[in-house]
């Protein structure tokens, strides 16, 4: 009777569930909602994977640390590659509506707001999450249509233009301050366009 073979330590097998073609978007999935319900700094890789069904290995394998798994979970709501030719592309007048409807979609958005939420308030006490912040929504959003259309100083308007946004998006969906808590969506992109316009188009 032969003996069994030695069982191989290290990490256990991947089932084809958990490693197949869709277990990417189920951990950015589950990083949305890890970060949205427990904050930056309570999420975790491990829990990141228990969500998803997933060994924690497969996480590190597709994202590395959490502050990258953090980052590709703000990059889906945002999704740059995208966003940056739809608004440069219209008409230049009207490019400041154009951003601010954006903006304030992603926030309407349940499913994009939740991981936004995180986000901003994780900024305000934790460097990795400030770091993400300024590279999603300021350099690879604001600064690259900012950098689009030609005009002086592409650096600070897209800086003005963020502190603007950002500004909103606190007072709306973080502090939610009445009335601008329950303003009409298309309210306030119209009062904020033309200061948007301002910032990104003006010599």
């Amino acid at each position: 009777m032969t003996e069994p073979a030695p069982r191989r330590r290290g990490r256990p097998s991947r089932t084809g569930e958990e490693s197949g073609p869709g277990a990417r978007e189920r951990i950015l999935e589950a990083a949305r909602g890890q970060f949205a319900e427990r904050g930056y700094d309570k999420a975790s890789v491990r829990g990141i994977a228990k969500a998803a069904g997933v060994d924690p290995a497969l996480v590190h394998h597709y994202f590395g640390t959490k502050d990258e798994v953090f980052a590709a979970a703000i990059e889906v709501s945002f999704e740059p590659a995208l966003v940056v030719p739809a608004i440069v592309g219209g008409p230049r007048e009207a490019i400041g509506e154009r951003l601010a409807r954006f903006f304030i979609g992603v926030w309407e958005n349940p499913v994009s707001r939740a991981p936004l939420l995180a986000i901003v308030r994780s900024a305000l006490t934790h460097e990795a999450a400030a770091k993400v912040l300024r590279t999603f929504v300021l350099r690879r959003l604001l600064e690259r249509i900012a950098d689009e259309l030609d005009v002086p100083d592409p650096k600070f308007r897209a800086e003005l233009a963020a502190s603007h946004m950002i500004g909103i998006a606190i007072m709306r969906y973080v502090i939610q301050v009445e009335p601008l808590a329950s303003a009409d969506p298309e309210k306030i992109v119209a009062m904020v366009a033309p200061t948007l316009q301002r910032y990104l188009t003006e010599a």
